[in-house]
């Protein structure tokens, strides 16, 4: 039987003790590591998007309005009522998709501030 070897490792030193830590991170000329934007609520947020790109909310809102009436018609029993409402939510769904395609296009072609 051959005997076991173990293949040696070196020793791996620290390489910087602990107390040679600077405190933060390397000052680079030209370079800010704070963002320059603040923590936003949800609502801040939400408040933002609609002035930059108001017709997306729009579009969902109908989505949903055209939903919501189209299943209550459905429930009814109004099926001719229920397929023209589930038609305006295809519609009202493509105008959103649209507003959004708008919106990132209008982001990526304004200039950086």
């Amino acid at each position: 039987m051959a005997a076991a070897t173990t293949p040696a490792v070196p020793e791996q030193a620290p390489k910087t003790p602990l107390s040679e830590i600077p405190n933060g991170p390397p000052i680079i000329e030209g370079f800010n590591v704070y963002p320059k934007f603040q923590d936003e609520t949800f609502k801040e947020k939400l408040m933002r998007k609609t002035k930059q790109n108001p017709f997306v909310p729009i579009g969902c809102l109908a989505t949903a309005g055209a939903l919501i009436y189209g299943l209550r018609a459905f429930q009814q029993g109004k099926t001719h009522q229920s397929q023209l409402l589930m038609r305006g939510r295809i519609a009202a769904q493509g105008f959103t998709i649209v507003a959004l395609l708008v919106g990132v296009f209008a982001t990526a072609l304004k200039p950086k501030e």
